[in-house]
């Protein structure tokens, strides 16, 4: 009886935020947060070899505090983690004569070749956050041969264990948020979204590689039924 009240007044104030433009407020019960590769080697905070504009300390600290506040309230919160061996595909070194950002096709798809980054073991490939925030934080990327943008599955369609922890826990609805807002953050979302989850994205606890290929992945975002919010309220 307890949780169905719960659930109801979590509803009532959810439909009201959306039809007064609000952030949405999110409680304990059928939702999870998704806490997209928050790692050293993506931010400028600790000087990545992949750095995405914006992700300073203070970017971090934000995204701390959000978390921080989000498990209170008694979301469960996963992490994923970009791990890749040396000799991955995606790193431009282990291409003779190409460039970072140059592109090649592996298996019909094209694939971003990309500095070295968040190779497995260094110290730039660890989770920026406190890891005592997280029920699992979820590995991607491991195979040398597939890149790994989504969380829930890398290019060759291998799965992560991310969907089969969500379902154990019940969830229905999914918080998603991190780096890169135009690559992980999208394809991990759309994975969700594809999956059955309701799908939130807090805008502005992400940041995108470019500002033409983050606008576009919001609208693709937005296109799947993916509701996107500026700012996410505690």
């Amino acid at each position: 009886m307890e949780r169905s009240i719960f659930f109801a007044v979590g509803v009532i104030v959810a439909a009201a935020s959306v039809l007064t433009g609000a952030p949405l407020v999110f409680s304990a019960g059928d939702v999870a947060v998704i806490v997209v590769d928050v790692q050293g080697d993506f931010t400028t905070a600790k000087k990545g070899s992949l750095a995405v504009p914006g992700t300073d300390d203070a970017f971090i600290a934000k995204v701390q505090k959000a978390t921080e506040a989000l498990k209170k309230k008694g979301l469960p919160v996963f992490a994923t983690q970009d791990w890749h061996p040396k000799d991955h595909i995606s790193f431009h070194t282990n291409h003779e004569g190409k460039k970072p950002f140059d592109t090649i096709q592996v298996s019909g798809k094209t694939q971003v070749l990309w500095p070295p980054h968040c190779v497995q073991g260094t110290e730039n490939a660890n989770v920026l956050l406190d890891k005592n925030l997280f029920v699992a934080v979820v590995q991607k990327g491991k195979d040398k041969k597939f890149d790994s943008y989504s969380g829930f599955q890398d290019d060759g369609g291998a799965k992560t264990e991310l969907n089969d922890l969500l379902k154990k826990s019940n969830i229905k609805e999914v918080i998603v948020y991190g780096i890169a807002t135009d690559y992980c953050v999208k394809a991990t979302a759309i994975d969700a979204a594809d999956a059955g989850y309701k799908v939130t994205v807090i805008e502005g606890l992400c940041k995108g590689v470019a500002p033409e290929t983050t606008t576009k992945a919001l609208e693709e975002m937005k296109a799947k039924g993916i509701t996107v919010k500026k700012e996410l309220e505690s």
